[in-house]
């Protein structure tokens, strides 16, 4: 196959071509999504055994997920679930405080009974995504996404300082290597050719993984407990369900059903060249719904769509369908079989920093040229600068809202996008349109 294929969603390019590109996907991620789980499973109090389990199904889940994206099923019936888009779909932090909440309070299982009225939720959005879409133009879409790469820059920056709560956050040693594999991607995202260019951010962290081991920085201590093989357990933690918590999860996946609007808009407009169709949309949120339901029953926690590796796709171009099905058995072999997802583990975050904080930048660039493309007038510079301002504030300075109750923290300040949406979307109903708006 000629290699231009990885360019096209359905052309079959070389293994040479296509692993690295899918393993730079998942050294992307993987971190990502198994921190979520260590961070319930320390909330819940649970075994390490239990943890173990916790993590690989979670490793599993995102990896089936992320297939049905890829390759929707249904097709041949003209409705298929699942995208069909290049979309990776991994465990999402935007979970992670109300997760923790029931685990103290309720334990996992209760978790998991949430998550699958949350599944049922995303499925409703998804049917109701065509009405629900007009109130998502351009300027509202990007304005989302360039939300969603300002609120990950924190992230990349705690990534790079050694990650918050590590006995060494903020050293030179995690700076200095961090920076040096900033520097390699930088390099070779504007001046390599080819593969290069295309892996580079792979091979920035390979750069910075090398450097780190003689600072001490990689640890391979959990190698060794790791085990060999091993499937997820049906119903091992249970399910269960309580009011409070079902509501709690239920709105987080109305929210994040809405945001992935936002992160299929990226990948479309950033690599394809248009706008995501409406069945696109209406058949992945669907898939997300239903692969969050079948997750809950072995173990796997809520996932949602990958802003970091919307981020990749957008900034190599490479859409491929088969290299993001690569990644995905990647993290399928990851699940079963742990000690080889104990070696991605043991790079450092501050590898991570310095490799993300590009994918980051573009994320935000996505959105700012589609805000552009709407124009810029009195009214929707208005529109973009609030919104942003009042999401990333209020999500920098939670202790404003001390005097509300928990909830209202939880879902509006936690994450920035959450808020800057609804205040976009508000304000774009409510000011009234310029003649350059009506013209544009």
């Amino acid at each position: 196959m000629k290699r231009g294929s990885i360019f096209q969603t359905d052309g079959i390019p070389r293994i040479s071509e296509a692993f690295p590109l899918a393993l730079q996907h998942v050294v992307a991620m993987i971190v990502g999504c198994v921190t979520p789980a260590i961070m319930v499973a320390g909330a819940g109090g649970i075994s390490n055994r239990d943890q173990m389990i916790l993590i690989q199904a979670a490793l599993v889940t995102a990896s089936l997920s992320t297939l049905l994206q890829v390759f929707p099923v249904g097709r041949r019936w003209g409705k298929p679930v699942g995208s069909g888009l290049p979309m990776i779909m991994g465990v999402s932090f935007a979970y992670v405080p109300s997760m923790q909440a029931i685990a103290q309070g309720y334990g996992l299982s209760t978790i998991f009974g949430a998550q699958i009225v949350g599944g049922v939720t995303a499925i409703v959005m998804g049917f109701l995504v065509r009405r629900i879409r007009v109130l998502f133009p351009p300027l509202i879409t990007g304005t989302v996404v360039f939300t969603i790469g300002l609120s990950l820059y924190p992230t990349a920056i705690n990534y790079m300082a050694g990650g918050v709560g590590s006995e060494n956050y903020g050293s030179w040693k995690n700076w200095l290597i961090a920076i040096l594999t900033l520097t390699v991607v930088t390099v070779l995202n504007h001046f390599g050719k080819g593969i290069w260019k295309l892996a580079s951010i792979l091979i920035g962290i390979l750069a910075g993984y090398l450097a780190a081991i003689p600072f001490g920085l990689v640890n391979f201590s959990g190698l060794g407990e790791a085990k060999l093989f091993q499937l997820p357990s049906f119903l091992h933690f249970g399910v269960h369900f309580e009011i409070s918590a079902c509501v709690a999860i239920g709105i987080l996946f109305a929210i994040n059903s809405v945001q992935a609007i936002g992160d299929y808009s990226a990948v479309t407009i950033g690599a394809m060249n248009r706008e995501p169709k409406d069945q696109e949309l209406e058949s992945g949120i669907v898939g997300y719904g239903l692969m969050n339901i079948v997750g809950a029953l072995f173990g796997g926690l809520p996932t949602a769509t990958y802003s970091q590796n919307v981020g990749i796709i957008t900034t190599t171009k490479v859409i491929n369908r088969w290299v993001l099905g690569l990644a995905a058995l990647i993290l399928g072999v990851a699940g079963v079989v742990p000690k080889f997802s104990a070696v991605l583990t043991t790079i450092p975050q501050c590898v991570l920093g310095g490799a993300t904080v590009p994918v980051f930048a573009s994320i935000a660039m996505t959105g700012m040229k589609l805000v552009a493309s709407a124009g810029m007038d009195f009214r929707n510079s208005s529109i973009v600068g609030l919104a942003a301002a009042l999401g990333v504030g209020v999500s920098q300075a939670t202790a404003a809202l001390a005097s509300f109750p928990e909830w209202v923290t939880t879902i509006f300040g936690k994450s920035p996008v959450v808020l800057a949406t609804i205040i976009a979307v508000a304000l774009n109903i409510m000011l009234p349109k310029t003649k350059e708006t009506d013209a544009g």
